[in-house]
């Protein structure tokens, strides 16, 4: 390929390569449920750009093309949730999701208020079941979210202390 992969913070006008690249993203985990009416398929333009201005997001560029991305957002009660972990098939099985995850975690372990991470996906999906888990996460909860789906929280606590000032 010759250019290497950059992580940096989304921009808005990244919105609608983040929404083609979700769509593509999650036809493997559609068919893998026999679901095609979850939500990130379903998802706008217009709620995807609201969603951006609501938390944070992480894009992975080759060039000028988003090829990966990740979500995410902290909650008053200290719970940084991320979501949305894509990476475009082609680049898949480099380590990029890692990669990425770990600059989200970074992000949210920066704030001290923040004590715990979590995640979701779906029971059937191994490879970000994985992935999760060879991070730290551990399920902590499933719940019903289609017929055939069922959403595993994960989760971890945040590095305690890891950014204090020493004297």
């Amino acid at each position: 390929m010759g250019m290497s992969v950059t992580i940096s913070a989304a921009r808005e006008q990244d919105a609608e390569q983040i929404l083609k690249l979700q769509y593509l993203c999650y036809q493997s985990e559609a068919e893998l449920y026999g679901d095609y009416t979850i939500e990130p398929l379903t998802q706008s333009l217009d709620d995807l750009t609201a969603e951006l201005a609501r938390g944070h997001c992480l894009v992975a560029r080759l060039g000028d093309e988003v090829v990966a991305s990740v979500r995410g957002c902290a909650d008053a009660e200290g719970t940084a949730r991320i979501a949305r972990l894509v990476v475009h098939p082609r680049l898949r099985h480099h380590g990029l999701g890692g990669r990425l995850l770990d600059a989200m975690e970074l992000h949210f372990t920066s704030d001290p208020a923040v004590r715990r991470l979590q995640l979701s996906t779906g029971h059937r999906s191994e490879g970000n079941l994985r992935l999760y888990r060879s991070r730290g996460y551990t399920p902590v909860a499933t719940e019903q979210a289609g017929p055939r789906l069922r959403l595993v929280t994960l989760e971890k606590a945040a590095p305690s202390g890891a950014y204090a000032a020493s004297a």
